[in-house]
């Protein structure tokens, strides 16, 4: 018996789902200082996201997010752009990402949204899909490995979220200045995902694709595993405010994936 009880960050998640006609997105990370990206979310769910049975979101919804106490007006438009989403009928399925673990059961319930471990197992249209955010297999980034061992932890997270609210953005706000100085010194393929890692989870999950986020490196990646191919997706991030524009979704179309954009 542990002697501390769950957060609401690590309780109620599933790990396999059966899907039937979905979109995918990830790394959109909404704030108040990108108001073109907020709206082109906003249009996606009342446009988009309604001609497909379910949203599923693979991490990095939200820049950060300090706790679902939080009433931060961002969170909460998209807090209603998805429960309006879910009452056209669409189901939302939602991942943690690096940026926003902290959220938990009471954003999920005002946006209708269940929450997915980190990976879930899909079966979608009668095919085995591996879905992860991403940044489990940058192994190569050690620094940024321990602090993810470190931050989805179950009592760091307890604790944290006992701290007032306007510390807890403080101290994200730190974590973030201080990950960006990092990230600027770093070799980029340190920070992508290393290929034997992706190689393994397919392997052992018998699965031959991967759907991920985090690495901002949109496209199809082909793998060879076992003698066998297998492809990995990576989605795009999105940045409507930046010049070009950029984001988008995946989606099946005539039986295949494909990328689709979004437009600005």
């Amino acid at each position: 018996m542990t002697f501390f009880s769950l957060p609401p960050t690590l309780a109620a998640r599933t790990n396999r789902i059966a899907l039937r006609d979905p979109a995918f997105i990830s790394d959109l990370h909404l704030n108040a200082a990108q108001p073109a990206t907020r709206a082109a979310f906003v249009r996606f769910c009342a446009e988009l996201a309604p001609q497909h049975a379910e949203l599923v979101i693979l991490g990095d919804l939200f820049e950060f997010w300090a706790g679902d106490d939080d009433q931060d007006p961002v969170g909460q438009d998209v807090a209603g752009a998805l429960a309006q989403l879910a009452q056209r009928g669409v189901r939302v399925y939602l991942m943690h990402g690096n940026r926003d673990l902290l959220l938990g059961s009471a954003f999920c319930a005002r946006a209708g949204a269940r929450l997915l471990a980190d990976p879930t197992l899909a079966l979608v249209d009668g095919r085995g899909v591996l879905l992860a955010h991403g940044d489990a297999y940058c192994t190569r980034d050690e620094d940024y490995m321990k602090f993810r061992r470190k931050a989805r932890g179950a009592l760091f997270q307890k604790l944290f979220l006992t701290r007032p609210l306007a510390q807890r953005r403080a101290l994200i706000g730190q974590a973030r200045a201080t990950s960006e100085a990092a990230k600027a010194v770093k070799a980029m393929e340190i920070m992508d995902v290393t290929p034997s890692e992706v190689e393994l989870a397919i392997a052992k999950t018998g699965v031959r694709t991967l759907i991920h986020g985090h690495t901002h490196r949109p496209g199809r990646y082909p793998h060879q595993i076992g003698g066998q191919s297998a492809t990995r997706w990576v989605l795009p991030d999105w940045d409507l405010d930046a010049a070009p524009p950029r984001g988008g979704y995946l989606r099946l179309r005539g039986g295949e994936w494909e990328l689709a954009g979004i437009a600005a």
